[in-house]
């Protein structure tokens, strides 16, 4: 019988959940790397037991973490975590290999501070991990300061693909809220060729070359707190979701509306229809229909809560437009929980399973595609990723 596994990244330290077909009981195992933030973990689509993680710190820095063996044991490939004179940990930076000016060799200024001074990039931390489907040594890096890296020796070392950080709006990124981050990466299962990415708050980018070249793919994008609505750049995106059978068919969660593109991202029209509101950070595809899609919708940009306290999944299975309420089993008074932008995730089971991650520490799960929920686990640190992976 299948497994189902989920990575789930949290504030304070990552847990690996595991159940069988009926997704009924849950084994937990946890805290790996106890008091780090792992913003992402990811399994690789082409080894079951290859997973990597990233783990950081504002305090002690970054590290990439991979596991062989689903998880139980963990290694730092490119350089690992290591104690200062005062006996504090302190990560090494996995030998992140970035662009530099030829001039100086020092990184490249590319973006801008608000009031237009140019501001130097600074490699932060890893928001965002993607496994390649087919080489499970190969894995895709997307970094604050929004970059782009990759792998092809298991996170050994990483080297920056410097087209999209030099494409020419790249003084024009600004950082949102959270921080100018790349955290989509979208591979096209059907052209080794295409990937899409997303930056906050930049926009989504594709490239069609292996990512040597980078082209915007925002129009239709409509946001109100820049100077141009129709601008090249600049807008927020929070999460795009693509389902493998349709590669040209994406859908966006915006700062503000729901989106969808039929054409790979040349244009794109709001979807948002009947939803109580249209901001929010995640959405997902279900695994076997490529017109049902997932948010969760969050009052606004600046509550960032469930409206009325009432933490509610929408689902259209028209691609967009009509959405109704998922409610079964989720609190529906008093609760104040935000679901982040990578802390949703669906099986490939027959019955698709969904899980989300809250701030507050709860994962959710349903094994009927979101008619019936329950909690999977409850008082973990903020939930900051949730990654599912079905096993054979």
């Amino acid at each position: 019988m299948s497994r189902v596994r989920l990575l789930v990244g949290t504030k304070k330290g990552a847990f690996i959940l595991e159940s069988d077909g009926k997704r009924e009981k849950w084994d937990v195992s946890g805290p790996h790397f106890a008091g780090w933030e792992i913003y992402h973990m990811k399994g690789s689509p082409a080894d079951p037991n290859r997973i990597y993680c990233s783990q950081t710190s504002g305090w002690f820095g970054q590290v990439i973490q991979r596991s062989s063996d689903g998880g139980k044991t963990w290694e730092a490939p490119g350089g690992g975590v290591t104690k200062d004179a005062q006996g504090f940990p302190h990560g090494e930076s996995n030998k992140f290999v970035y662009d530099t000016s030829p001039e100086t060799g020092k990184p490249l200024t590319t973006h801008q501070h608000y009031d237009g001074t140019p501001r130097p990039w600074e490699f932060k931390r890893v928001w965002h991990l993607e496994p390649s489907p087919k080489d499970p040594d190969t894995v895709y890096a997307g970094v604050e300061d929004a970059a782009l890296f990759r792998s092809t020796d298991g996170g050994t070392t990483w080297q920056e693909l410097a087209g999209l950080r030099g494409h020419g709006t790249g003084p024009q990124w600004q950082p949102g809220a959270g921080g100018m981050c790349l955290h989509t990466i979208l591979l096209d299962p059907s052209n080794d060729k295409r990937m899409y990415i997303a930056i906050s708050a930049a926009g989504a980018f594709r490239t069609d070359d292996g990512g040597k070249n980078w082209k915007p793919i925002n129009r239709g994008l409509k946001s109100q707190y820049i100077p141009d609505p129709n601008a090249e750049v600049g807008h927020c995106v929070h999460h795009i979701a693509m389902h493998p059978t349709r590669p040209g068919v994406l859908f966006m969660q915006k700062h503000w509306d729901v989106m969808r593109t039929d054409n790979a991202g040349d244009s794109w029209q709001e979807v948002s229809g009947n939803l109580p509101t249209d901001f929010g950070f995640v959405i997902d595809v279900h695994a076997h229909d490529p017109e049902t899609i997932y948010v969760v919708p969050i009052k606004s940009d600046s509550e960032h809560y469930p409206m009325d306290g009432k933490l509610r999944v929408y689902r259209s299975r028209k691609g967009g437009n009509d959405w109704e309420a998922l409610t079964n089993g989720l609190p529906q008074a008093n609760c104040y929980v935000n679901v982040l932008r990578d802390a949703m995730s669906v099986d490939s089971l027959d019955k698709c399973g969904v899980y989300f991650g809250t701030t507050g520490g709860q994962v959710y799960g349903t094994a009927d595609a979101g008619d019936h929920w329950a909690p999977i686990v409850r008082d973990l640190p903020a939930v900051l990723s949730v990654e599912a992976q079905t096993l054979s």
